[in-house]
């Protein structure tokens, strides 16, 4: 086990997303998974049915406690519910982990539609949080949000990607998964440029915990020390077997198989399966 991963997100009693999926993707990737948790959800493959806040200053005591005792090499953010919870995140890192890496998977609508980041969070996650953010992962309908453009094709994700860099996140994947066509292309950038990272569609309604998968992994891949591109490409490989693989359980967006069989050399982790 190599590799501590703090993960800043909510609880998916459905198991397909959230906190749960980034457990289960560290681990299967090797690292140690600790958690702080901002929100209780009462959620399964079709929908959000309710949901619990945590209070910010009590997520706070989760980041405090876990980085002064166990520490982390990556911090991994999801939903962060609001401007509370994103301000005390960022004081607490600041005061903790200014040097530790940080991966936003910037999470405001649900799969079902139901909005898991407050409107008036939106501006604070742009100014205290993507200033300190070392990898942000936003999906298509993310990107327009927080950049204000409409997104079409290729050339639009790396102007929004351009757009988000200037705002001081080092690097932007923006996730072409919801543009139509039997490839998808994923758009990374930072500053010197940028690249896109292309495979073929998975024709599949079972998608429901990509977004927090593919964040998880890349946070794994950098805790343990992993180049950057390496790690995006890494996580890319684990996601798409996950997805090709996944159990076909629930009526609606199914979750994914987190714990697919994987070669431990691939991985660079000492395990036979996930």
């Amino acid at each position: 086990m190599r590799g501590r991963v703090l993960i800043v997100a909510g609880s998916d009693s459905g198991g397909g997303a959230g906190i749960q999926a980034d457990i289960k993707t560290v681990t299967a990737l090797g690292g140690y998974a600790a958690t702080a948790i901002t929100a209780l959800t009462a959620q399964n493959t079709v929908g959000v049915f309710g949901m619990v806040p945590v209070e910010a200053s009590f997520v706070g005591q989760q980041i405090e406690v876990v980085l002064s005792d166990i520490g982390a090499d990556c911090v991994k953010t999801g939903m962060l519910r609001s401007a509370d919870v994103i301000a005390t995140l960022t004081d607490k890192l600041a005061a903790r982990a200014p040097q530790v890496p940080v991966v936003v998977d910037p999470v405001m609508v649900s799969s079902s539609g139901e909005r898991l980041l407050d409107r008036d969070a939106v501006d604070t996650l742009k100014r205290r949080l993507l200033v300190h953010t070392t990898v942000v992962t936003p999906n298509v309908p993310e990107a327009e949000a927080l950049t204000g453009m409409t997104i079409r094709d290729i050339d639009d994700m790396r102007r929004a990607a351009e757009m988000l860099v200037t705002l001081g996140v080092k690097v932007v994947v923006v996730k072409g998964g919801h543009m139509g066509g039997r490839t998808v292309s994923d758009l990374v950038a930072d500053e010197n440029g940028s690249y896109v990272l292309s495979s073929s569609r998975i024709d599949t309604r079972h998608t429901h915990g990509t977004g927090c998968t593919l964040a998880s992994a890349i946070a794994t891949g950098l805790a343990q020390g992993m180049e950057m591109r390496p790690a995006i490409e890494r996580a890319r490989r684990y996601l798409i077997a996950a997805l090709a693989s996944a159990p076909g359980y629930g009526q609606g967006h199914g979750p994914l198989n987190h714990s697919h069989t994987v070669c431990a050399e691939e991985w660079g982790v000492k395990c036979g399966t996930a």
